[in-house]
């Protein structure tokens, strides 16, 4: 292939679109310039596809900015294990994605810690004890730990024709993504444990891969190959986040992943889609267009994430140093934290949400911390909310 035109095609935007480069550049041997990619630009993942061949990216065209681990690896100043807002969000958002009727209503009752009262509030109550599994640092991921997640989060509230045989850790029939067509058919039941067992050795072993982009690339490798008849989706949500919780990204359960995913469920589903076009064309699995998805709607939109900057930490510090603040004060401010993040919250709603102080406590926490260049507020009429700096 002319060099000009394999320079022209490896930098058109159309790169991760196998079939519409084709159609721009008609007089292209497509054949050949997946060799000259395979030759020099894919890089080799220890993950194979149905047909055991490895699955490979585009290590150029992956670029996840400083910033976005940076984020993820600020410490959080909250006694809360996971961000209660962050929680609340991540659920109501995990179900939007894949279209299980909730309310934040319901939401907010289970993780309150009433009961369920009904199969919704039951799949809600699943997830928190799925996202509390995740958040405790002793629970290492291995196969014994992902199906412990699974039955803890899923398997046990489902019908009993979509259940897991007794002492089986996965499915045992075959299972198809159906949209309007067959979109997807899920790895042979039968080479599961072989496949899940080298998921798992490339989770723990040492990687050269960049932690953010092997999280995706985690989450990408469970939804493709389906190794549950449902919650596949929610399970490979949930594994990203187990995985930078291990490689302790603190800020992780302070950030609702799945908000960003819900936001752009059009282009992450897209993403699983192109990968397997794609690969009609070029005989191989590359994940790069899932990589750039969330490089792009998710990583990259993390720098406005969380609310407590550097300064507001230190302003704090200093403050709880003078004796300026306290106990109680100390509390609501970790609540504020966890719960609202860099959302607007009103007195009212702080009392509610809190439970365990006056109003009167309440008024002056945030009349307090106002002044102490902590908080900001927003008028709305007669209404004032207030809001982490």
């Amino acid at each position: 292939m002319d060099a000009g035109l394999f320079t022209s095609m490896l930098s058109d935007k159309n790169i991760l679109n196998l079939k519409k480069l084709s159609y721009k550049y008609p007089q292209a041997d497509m054949g050949e310039f997946i060799t000259l990619l395979s030759n020099g630009f894919y890089k080799t993942l220890p993950l194979k596809d149905f047909h055991g061949m490895n699955l490979v990216y585009m290590e150029s065209t992956v670029q996840v900015h400083l910033s976005a681990a940076k984020v993820l690896l600020t410490p959080q100043n909250s006694s809360q294990i996971y961000g209660i807002k962050a929680m609340e969000n991540e659920i109501l958002s995990t179900f939007a994605i894949e279209q299980v009727d909730t309310s934040r209503e319901s939401v907010r009752r289970i993780l309150s810690g009433y009961a369920p009262t009904n199969e919704t509030e039951s799949r809600i109550y699943g997830m928190k004890k799925g996202l509390e599994f995740i958040a405790n640092p002793e629970n290492k991921i291995s196969e014994e730990t992902i199906f412990e997640l699974y039955q803890l989060t899923i398997g046990a509230f489902l019908p009993e024709e979509d259940r897991l045989l007794s002492g089986e850790k996965y499915r045992h029939d075959s299972v198809y993504i159906v949209g309007n067509q067959v979109e997807h058919t899920g790895l042979p039941w039968q080479l599961l444990p072989e496949y899940m067992s080298s998921l798992v050795n490339f989770i723990n072993q040492e990687s050269v891969m960049n932690d953010l982009l092997k999280a995706a690339l985690i989450h990408f490798y469970i939804a493709y190959l389906h190794p549950w008849f449902d919650g596949n989706g929610r399970m490979a949500r949930l594994v990203h986040l187990w995985y930078l919780v291990q490689q302790r990204y603190s800020s992780a359960l302070f950030v609702p992943l799945s908000e960003y995913i819900e936001k752009t469920r059009r282009a992450y589903y897209g993403a699983y889609t192109l990968t397997e076009q794609n690969a009609k064309i070029s005989g191989v699995i590359d994940v790069t267009p899932f990589l750039v998805y969330f490089i792009e709607n998710v990583y990259h939109k993390l720098a406005t994430a969380l609310p407590s900057t550097a300064t507001t930490t230190h302003t704090f510090q200093v403050a709880l140093e003078q004796g300026n603040i306290t106990e109680k004060e100390h509390s609501l401010w970790n609540f504020v934290l966890s719960a609202y993040g860099s959302n607007q919250f009103s007195t009212k709603q702080l009392e509610k949400d809190f439970g365990n102080a006056a109003y009167a406590t309440i008024r002056g926490f945030v009349l307090k911390f106002e002044k102490l260049g902590l908080l900001q507020t927003t008028k709305y009429g007669n209404r004032v909310k207030y809001q982490i700096i």
